[in-house]
């Protein structure tokens, strides 16, 4: 061993960091970095039915999860990165207005309102067909075809069970006992 016990820290620094690279007081200076190219222009990186992202040139409709998990960059930084606006769209607005008209078909986004009673309307009076000269119906009815017939004749012979539900069942099963067990028995 080269060193004391009180010079181990010292040691391990050194060595540590010719092994990874670094060093505290190497003298050099950092690397410049070299100043980032994107795959395509930031004009282009934007299309109506997808968007492109500036670091690899992927197409997608959204680039939130790819930028999160391809490059391990958030909204913020990514748009940092490369220099752009904060309104810099990273969905295809195709795909964003979609988006928009299918949530307010379901109706999100609305605060809800206190059902309002509809007024009362007035129900028509039933009017007799007989007495109307100018109705197109006859007084017969029409004959139902034969499929009709058999149809309700094989749903009248078959017989309806009733069905149980499962949770039914279950409380049914808890309470069957063996024959030795010691709760069953009569006290």
């Amino acid at each position: 061993m080269s060193g004391t016990i009180g010079s181990l820290p010292i040691n391990y620094r050194t060595s540590s960091a010719q092994y990874t690279g670094r060093s505290g007081n190497s003298g050099r200076p950092p690397a410049p970095e070299e100043p980032l190219t994107p795959a395509v222009s930031v004009r282009r990186s934007v299309h109506r039915d997808y968007v492109i992202c500036l670091d690899c040139g992927y197409r997608g409709k959204t680039l939130r999860r790819h930028i999160s998990v391809r490059h391990g960059l958030s909204r913020d930084e990514y748009l940092q990165r490369w220099g752009l606006l904060s309104d810099h769209p990273l969905t295809a607005p195709a795909y964003s207005e979609h988006r928009s008209t299918l949530a307010k078909e379901l109706g999100l986004g609305r605060k809800s309102t206190p059902a309002a009673t509809p007024a009362p309307t007035p129900t028509p009076a039933p009017v007799d067909a007989t007495s109307n000269p100018n109705s197109r119906r006859s007084g017969r009815s029409r004959r139902r075809s034969t499929s009709d017939d058999t149809a309700s004749e094989t749903a009248a012979a078959t017989p309806t069970r009733r069905r149980r539900s499962r949770a039914a069942i279950a409380p049914q099963a808890e309470q069957t006992t063996l024959p030795g067990d010691p709760q069953s028995e009569p006290a």
